[in-house]
């Protein structure tokens, strides 16, 4: 990472009539790093990436690139790179007019032309296609045209607007890891990438930006987000399918616990001196079948779904309780059956609280 400040959000909203699609985002990039836009449909995360690329001017805020305000800059004076979701290549044009057009809208000369199409179409593994029409390719030789086009220009900023969802899983994965090279390759070049997929933010980020209701909710490395959530949202949305709640009560030995059901809960830290209502979460691959840590349920299988090498059983632990979820290896599970008493548990320094 080449250190410095690539981009710089403050206080941005963007307002449609009544509805504030982005309220107060702050936000900071640094030069050279990879940073994901994590959030649901409606977030405000596409709106966030067109203010950048200097397509939205904010009402209200500030937008600052390389420590220089660009706020009232237009798209083409923002030395930006743009991918977008459904490629936006020209039908009638070859891969190499198509790579070259941003360069010929600058007048460069035909060799620099020449040269600054090859060196692009290698970094994306496309050499040898450049006659070649958008129709005789792939989705995935689509995209990486694409990305060679937003390379061209050599932008300071490359941003990429949900441009694996259009292609099938096995796809996707690939060029996702095509990506996370690309930017190994270029690691001067900022990239700043949009998804609704957690997994796809986890595998690319140095950095993941959660996002909810225009607004941005927590903001770390993707183990940060993943393992250390720190609200009900952000533990949902990134898969923590466990969450529970429970009263505060004081242990007998003097460790305070969290009483779910009829079940005491050891937790790294219970907040507070009086009984209060406790949010925590624990992800399904961290709770062990038999009563083998400190803390100890049992419940009824309701379900077990076969997921190859792995399987998620589904308990009822009480009425009033949510389902809890594992995630166990297959083989452990062989014969287990809908109805039956099934004992769990989980470590203390597995479980994270959560802001209500």
């Amino acid at each position: 990472m080449a250190g410095g400040q690539a981009i710089r959000l403050h206080d941005v909203a963007v307002v449609y009539g009544d509805r504030r699609v982005l309220d107060g985002v702050n936000l900071t990039v640094g030069q050279g790093s990879f940073v994901t836009l994590l959030g649901p449909s409606g977030c405000g995360k596409s709106t966030t990436l067109r203010v950048i690329a200097g397509f939205i001017r904010p009402a209200e805020g500030r937008v600052y690139l390389r420590g220089k305000e660009v706020t009232d800059l237009p798209p083409n004076r923002r030395q930006i790179g743009m991918v977008y979701q459904h490629y936006a290549l020209f039908p009638h044009m070859t891969v190499f007019e198509n790579v070259a057009f941003g360069l010929r809208v600058r007048r460069l000369p035909g060799g620099v032309i020449r040269r600054r199409v090859g060196e692009v179409l290698e970094l994306v593994k496309l050499v040898g296609w450049e006659r070649a029409h958008p129709r005789q390719l792939s989705g995935g030789m689509q995209q990486r045209v694409a990305v060679a086009r937003a390379l061209a220009i050599a932008p300071d900023i490359l941003l990429f607007d949900e441009p694996l969802s259009a292609l099938d899983a096995k796809l996707r994965v690939e060029l996702r890891d095509e990506l996370r090279a690309l930017h190994r390759r270029l690691p001067d070049t900022t990239m700043v990438y949009v998804t609704h997929d957690q997994e796809e933010a986890l595998a690319l980020s140095d950095t993941v930006v959660v996002m909810n209701s225009g607004t941005v909710v927590q903001v770390g490395t993707a183990r940060e987000v993943y393992e250390r959530p720190r609200t009900r949202f952000c533990a949902e949305f990134l898969n923590m399918r466990n969450i529970l709640e429970g009263e505060r009560i004081a242990g007998a030995d003097g460790v305070p616990r969290v009483r779910v059901g009829p079940w005491p809960v050891v937790l790294p830290h219970v907040p507070g001196t009086t009984n209060g209502r406790i949010v925590f979460g624990v992800r399904p691959d961290r709770v062990r079948a038999g009563p083998t840590a400190v803390n100890r349920l049992r419940g009824e299988v309701r379900d077990v779904v076969y997921r190859g090498g792995a399987a998620t059983v589904r308990l009822r632990l009480a009425e009033d309780l949510p389902e809890l979820e594992l995630d166990l290896p297959s083989a452990t599970v062989n014969g287990t059956t809908v109805g039956a008493a099934f004992d769990c548990s989980f470590d203390p320094a597995d479980c994270v609280l959560l802001e209500r």
